[in-house]
Formats: structure tokens, sequence, C-alpha cells
């Protein structure tokens, strides 16, 4: 009840004009970043974060979640219509999505697409809701060792659960590290790794890291596979919604099971895009139609799009509980908190409790209002593939220099910006994750400071990590996950071994 008191006042935080509009022109953008194929949620946030520092953070906050929402609903339309995945983890919709349009299909391939989407995020948000304020409670007993395995396990999660190479995810996170010690250390005040340079004295925005990985990153990868937009055109009527709403409760299993996997993906650090495809590979074995999968089955629409949407929304949930992303656009999100003078983790519950909940509010509004636009306008987002992307990639780049530059004011982060451009370019060509280096890059210095202050507490031994239930569990989960990749390999070669 303390929970559904506190929701109603956050609806009273949400339900004002200004903070609806928010809400509105956060999805449309949203709806538009996800419709271009290459800049995704974390990328629009990103290049739109600058725009919010004058807002009020609880204000700033609700437009920038519900541009995540518009985000992923957008992926599905163009991975439908035309093919393209708008949003990585939109790949898996395309095997069964584009299928549908090309047989006349397409409303009720985007009508599944968006219904499954809401179901998703809709059991996600409610998730947040009432285990939120228990983590952070629970996450209150905290200590710097406790912190730091935390983070420790973070870390360790994203190189045992990766569905990459562990080594190229590993890599990818020792630079984060490098780029996250750049600057001034926070618990001496000395100087390190700035090479002389006194504009390297505040270190490396992470802002300008991620607008350049990911939006400069993607723009250069799209020209030079000179990408073109061509495929079906849709047109959502009411009876064609009906129709599909009435299809879809003999896939409630599916959309259950979706949940589950979309749910526990995102709170790990999975992602959308591995809960997709795992969840699309589940239904193909368990449905009585799996043979038929790929060639236009809705059941193969509803599995990926409902477990992205709750692997997605569900990422939100140890960002705000315990100050860990779990997911890129998390870990923006995560960096916009404390440019605001937020510090995310169990203490937000206490300190903010009119943000926090206003922003688990507009999650629920947020989702509302992105299925109505979505139904209402497909046609509209769909029009904006006609528009040459030798138009289109222009823009979004001096999009990106204006969101660099107002972070400082200064010409240098927007060289910065192209900098780490090339290597976004570079990385997404070499086939190494962006998203551990990110996630570094945010939570680098405060992993850096509770293992040191874990070090001062202990008088510098290390057996701190051990020294109750609690710490040396989380440790020990993030060894465990550290050294995965070996155990099920160790694992999967006694499997094939036959005794003679």
């Amino acid at each position: 009840m303390v929970e559904l008191s506190a929701l109603f006042d956050g609806f009273a935080v949400v339900l004002t004009p200004f903070n609806l509009l928010l809400m509105m022109i956060g999805i449309v953008l949203g709806v538009v970043i996800g419709v271009l194929p290459g800049l995704g949620g974390a990328n629009g946030v990103a290049i739109l974060l600058p725009l919010t520092f004058t807002m009020p953070p609880t204000s700033a906050i609700i437009m920038l979640s519900c541009i995540y929402w518009g985000a992923l609903f957008g992926g599905a339309i163009t991975s439908i219509l035309f093919n393209i995945p708008g949003e990585p983890w939109s790949v898996a919709t395309t095997f069964d999505g584009y299928p549908m349009a090309q047989q006349g299909r397409a409303g009720e391939a985007l009508t599944a697409a968006f219904t499954s989407s809401f179901v998703g995020a809709f059991v996600a948000v409610v998730m947040i809701t009432f285990l939120a304020p228990l983590v952070a409670q629970f996450a209150l007993k905290f200590g710097p060792p406790e912190f730091f395995s935390v983070y420790l396990l973070t870390f360790c999660s994203f190189i045992g659960m990766g569905k990459g190479s562990p080594w190229k995810t590993l890599a990818s996170m020792m630079l984060g590290f490098a780029l996250a010690a750049v600057g001034m250390d926070t618990v001496t005040g000395q100087l390190r790794l700035n090479f002389g340079f006194i504009e390297l004295l505040r270190g490396f925005d992470f802002l300008i890291a991620v607008i350049g990985l990911f939006g400069i990153g993607e723009i250069l990868l799209s020209m030079e596979e000179g990408l073109k937009f061509s495929g079906k055109t849709a047109k959502i009527n009411p009876k064609v919604v009906f129709e599909t709403w009435a299809k879809l409760p003999r896939y409630w299993l599916t959309s259950l099971r979706s949940c589950a996997i979309g749910c526990w993906m995102g709170i790990t650090p999975g992602g959308a895009t591995p809960a997709s495809f795992m969840s699309y590979g589940v239904a193909k074995r368990m449905s009585r139609d799996g043979g038929k999968f790929g060639t236009g089955q809705l059941e193969g629409v509803v599995a990926p799009e409902t477990a992205a949407h709750a692997a997605g929304t569900s990422a939100l949930l140890p960002m705000l509980a315990l100050g860990i992303p779990g997911s890129p656009t998390a870990a923006v999100l995560l960096g916009g908190l404390l440019i605001w003078g937020l510090q995310p983790g169990p203490l937000l519950f206490v300190e903010q409790k009119d943000f926090v909940w206003g922003l688990i509010a507009s999650m629920y509004l947020g989702n509302i209002a992105g299925l109505i636009i979505v139904l209402t306008c497909v046609p509209l987002f769909a029009a904006i593939l006609r528009i040459p992307f030798s138009i289109i990639a222009p823009v979004i780049i001096v999009i990106c220099a204006i969101g660099a530059y107002t972070v400082h004011n200064a010409m240098l982060d927007i060289w910065l910006m192209l900098l780490f451009g090339v290597i976004g370019y570079a990385f997404k060509k070499l086939d190494y994750p962006l998203a551990p280096l990110v996630l570094a890059l945010v939570l680098g210095d405060r992993a850096e400071d509770s293992f040191r202050q874990s070090m001062i507490i202990s008088q510098g031994d290390v057996r701190v990590f051990f020294s109750n239930w609690l710490v040396g569990g989380i440790t020990a989960l993030a060894l465990l996950m550290l050294f995965w990749p070996l155990i099920g390999r160790g694992l999967a070669h006694v499997r094939t071994v036959r005794p003679t």
C-alpha cells in the first residue's frame, strides 16, 4: 500500500500540462529516432540530454525516458516494413515481421508488435513499482565493500553473459576504465593521465563519449554501407487492430514466457538484444508451429517484441535502486542523474521521492501514450524513410555537434566527439561491443572509490570482500560470472567426451 500511495503521488507529479507535453514530445522524438536506422534509444537520449539541463530533473527524466519508450516502439516499424532493424533488438522481429508485410499483413504485424511491446513494458513497470523500493531498502545496508562487490558483479556479468567474445568485452571494458581514470583523482586530488593538457583536467565527459561512440560511429558505418531505404507501405485501420487483438490471447503463454526472459535479461546486464533472440528461439522450440517460424508467423513477432520491451524497461530497476545501469541507455540516464546532482541508489528513494515516483508514473502513462501514437501515425513515421539518407545524415551530425558543444561550451568537445566517433566506427567494424566501454566509463570512478575506501577500512586486506555472507556471496557470484565462459566450455567438453 505504501508503494501504491507513492505511485499516486507520482501521477500527480506527471499529470501537469508541462510534463504531459514533454512526455508526448519525447515519445514522438523517440519513435523518429527508432525509425532511423543507426540512431537508437541510447543515441537519442545521449544527443538530446544537453537540451534538458535547464529543465527540472523530474521533467527532464520524463522526457528522456519517453524518448526511450518511443525508440523501443519505433524500431519495429522499419523491421517489419523495410526489413531494416531500426534497433539492434529489432533484428529478431524481421524474421517473421517482414514476411508478413510481404504477404500484405503489415498492419497485423505492426499491431501485434506494438501491443506485445506494450505488454512487455507494462509487466516490467509493475515489477519496478513493487521491487525497486525493496531492493533499495535492502541496499541501505551496503557499505563500500558491498558496493564494490556489486560493481564487480556488473562488470563480470557483462563478460560472462555477453553474446560475443569475452576477450573483446574485456578489452572494451579496460579501455573504458582507462578513460575513466583521466583527470583528477577523487580520493587524493592528484592529477593523472592528463599528459600536461589542461583541458583534460576534468577527464573525458561520458556524454561526449556516448554521442561520438553511438551517434557519429553509426553515421560513419551507414555512410560506408550506402544505406538506401525501400520497402512496403502500411496503414493500420481499426478493423485490423481489433482482429489482431482477438488473435493475441492465444499466445498468452508465449507472452508470459517472453516477459520473464526480458525482465531477467534486463535486470542482469544481458540487455534487450539477447532477450529478443533468446525469446524468439525459445518460442520457436516450444511452439506447435515452430517449423513455420520465418515464414510470417504472428507468434514470431510477439515473442521478440515482448521480451525486448520487458528487458529495456526492467534495466532501469538496478539503475534506480543500486545506481547500476542494466543497458547502454540506462547508463546514459545514470550519467544524466549525476549531472542533475542526483545520486542514483538506495538513498534516491528516501531523498527524492517525487523524482523517483514521478519517473515510474511516467512509465505507465508513456507506454499507453506511445501505443496510441504509433497505432495512429505509422504512415507518417514510415514516410521518414523516404527522405534520402544523404539529407538525414548531415542533420544528425549537426545535432550531435550541438549536443556535444553545449556540455561545456568548448570546441575541444566537438573534436573529442569526432575522435570517439572514429573509435565507435572501428569497434563496430571489428565487432567489439560498445556497452562495456560506456559502462566502465560511467562506473569506473565509483567502483575505484569503493575499492579504495574498502582497502582503507580493512588496512589493505582483500579478505574484506569475503568478510560476511552478503559481500562474500556477491563477490563469489561475480567471480563465477567472470569465469563462466571457461566453465561453460569445460562442461561442454565433458558432455562431448564419451567413456570408452
